[in-house]
């Protein structure tokens, strides 16, 4: 079941956007990362069976604020 993620992260610098980007990157399932918005703080992945809880979960730790804009099955 291929997914459509989409997630909001407070990323401050150069340096939280490639972290944000490695951490998704190594995700069980995961086929497309990109950071997109005016002000690079939406995080879209696409993937198959990637749980967003746990992928919100491991941002937070990591980096910083993260919420689930939207999920969608394709």
């Amino acid at each position: 079941m291929k997914q459509k993620i989409v997630l909001k992260v407070a990323m401050h610098c150069q340096k939280c956007h490639r972290k944000a980007l490695k951490i998704v990157a190594v995700t069980d399932g995961v086929t497309f990362v990109s950071i997109e918005g005016d002000f690079k703080e939406i995080v879209v992945v696409i993937g198959d069976n990637i749980d967003p809880v746990k992928l919100t979960a491991k941002l937070r730790k990591k980096v910083g604020a993260t919420e689930i804009i939207s999920v969608v099955t394709m």
